[in-house]
């Protein structure tokens, strides 16, 4: 199973970070969205997961929750925007976050977490990136993709 990872578009959904989550089984959305209409055009996609960002305000983000945990194909992922708020109790094989703008992945406390960077407005000089996790027979593997500016 494929999971296509993105987070910090702040309102500006790229075609080719589209292309690149297309054929995605699932997709996750770590906050900082930026307006109903970039989930709607993921959604369109695969069955969307999405937390709230700290930027993410009005009626269409109140529906959201701060943080999740799913599982998918028997894996439990956990989501919320900023890693400095994760409850080192929750019980998860990977943690998504964003926030930091900053592309990463790391093994912490015993479970994956990625940060797949910013698919939105490029800032400072960080790339701009999305990711994808697959999970199957074997365990989880992960990728985050960087972009040039479209």
């Amino acid at each position: 199973m494929r999971v296509g990872l993105i987070s910090d578009t702040h309102g500006l959904m790229r075609p080719s970070v589209l292309a690149y989550l297309a054929g995605a089984e699932h997709i996750i959305h770590a906050g900082d969205i930026g307006g109903a209409d970039i989930l709607d055009a993921l959604a369109t996609l695969a069955p969307l997961t999405a937390v709230r960002g700290n930027n993410d305000h009005g009626p269409w983000a109140d529906a959201l929750p701060e943080r999740i945990t799913l599982e998918l194909a028997g894996v439990r992922i956990h989501v919320l925007h900023d890693i400095a708020e994760l409850d080192e109790s929750v019980d998860a094989h990977a943690v998504i976050c964003g926030h930091s703008h900053q592309p990463r992945a790391e093994t912490v406390s015993g479970h994956l977490q990625i940060n797949p960077g910013s698919a939105g407005r490029r800032r400072f000089k960080l790339p701009i990136a999305a990711g994808s996790l697959w999970i199957d027979g074997h365990g989880i593997r992960h990728e985050i993709h960087t972009f040039e500016p479209d």
